[in-house]
């Protein structure tokens, strides 16, 4: 679709002189989507829907071996992201990757897919792999904390390829990164710090007992003094189906929820977030996501 770039041009031309001396930020936005017909089709699939970048699994979900890569497609979506200039994508993790289990087996499947992804994020530059940091399964937080920086420091030198982001968690079970202390005591013990970052989930912030709803200001301050807003990279917008400081985790569509249509909103549009790429994982399929990011673009405040 042509809708962002006209948009552009009519903002700029509206902006009269500052056309030529300032840069006109449009929202980036986009949703998860099926790696299953590779990344030129999930580019296409984006734009269709006015996004500018969009998430999708490594593998399937709950684990297993990974498609065979192909270049060509790599190579004509490298294409493709640089024409319609692309945010960075989001290469999401397994479900069943825990680096923090109890069981050995467990923590070694973690170790090799996570090395795997790496490798074959290597050939897409500009992107981010974001995973789930774990349950310490009755070990202990400390425990799992010490378990996921081990794995980091592995890892990470052996992989040169994306950044790697810690996802903000609800805190249901034996979680670990629920709260803004864990993940800064993880990335204190990685070697390799400018690797590791952060995606800010507002649903599992919202059910880890974070007020995005009524101090949005509050909670980033606080993000701020403990791990740095400079290491937050991307944002997953959804909104909740669970009440405030619940511990559950289960996404809704924007402003179906207990966050609501305003509070995604300010998110969006606040001065420490709105230049960061959004991922949408509401449940939808694809004219779901494009209803929501129709939305979401209307009301984005355009800056420069």
């Amino acid at each position: 679709m042509l809708l962002i770039r006209l948009f552009v041009q009519s903002v700029v031309k509206s902006m009269g002189d500052k056309q030529h001396s300032e840069e006109v930020i449009m929202l980036k936005i986009g949703c998860h989507l099926s790696a299953s017909k590779g990344y030129l089709n999930m580019g296409q699939e984006a734009w269709s829907i006015d996004a500018n970048t969009f998430q999708f699994f490594t593998r399937n979900p709950r684990g297993g071996k990974a498609k065979d890569l192909d270049h060509d497609d790599i190579a004509a979506f490298l294409k493709f992201a640089e024409e319609h200039n692309f945010a960075p994508i989001l290469a999401h993790a397994p479900y069943t990757l825990n680096p923090c289990a109890k069981d050995d087996r467990v923590r070694e499947f973690a170790f090799e897919v996570m090395a795997d992804d790496l490798r074959r994020l290597s050939y897409t530059p500009d992107s981010y792999y974001n995973f789930h940091p774990g349950s310490h399964v009755g070990q202990g937080i400390e425990r799992g904390i010490e378990l996921i920086s081990e794995l980091l420091n592995v890892i990470l030198p052996e992989n040169p390829g994306p950044m790697v982001l810690l996802e903000t968690m609800s805190g249901k079970g034996s979680e670990v990164g629920s709260r803004f202390e864990e993940l800064r005591e993880i990335i204190d013990r990685t070697d390799l710090q400018d690797r590791v970052g952060v995606c800010l989930d507002t649903c599992h912030v919202n059910d880890a007992g974070y007020d995005i709803v009524n101090d949005l200001d509050g909670v980033l301050n606080e993000f701020d003094q403990i791990i740095g807003l400079q290491r937050l990279k991307a944002i997953h917008v959804n909104d909740s189906k669970n009440p405030f400081g619940s511990h559950k985790d289960r996404h809704e569509k924007i402003g179906d929820g207990t966050l609501g249509f305003t509070a995604i909103e300010r998110v969006i549009n606040h001065p420490k977030l709105r230049d960061l790429p959004f991922y949408l994982e509401t449940p939808n399929e694809l004219d779901g996501y494009a209803k929501e990011i129709a939305e979401l673009r209307k009301v984005y405040i355009i800056h420069d």
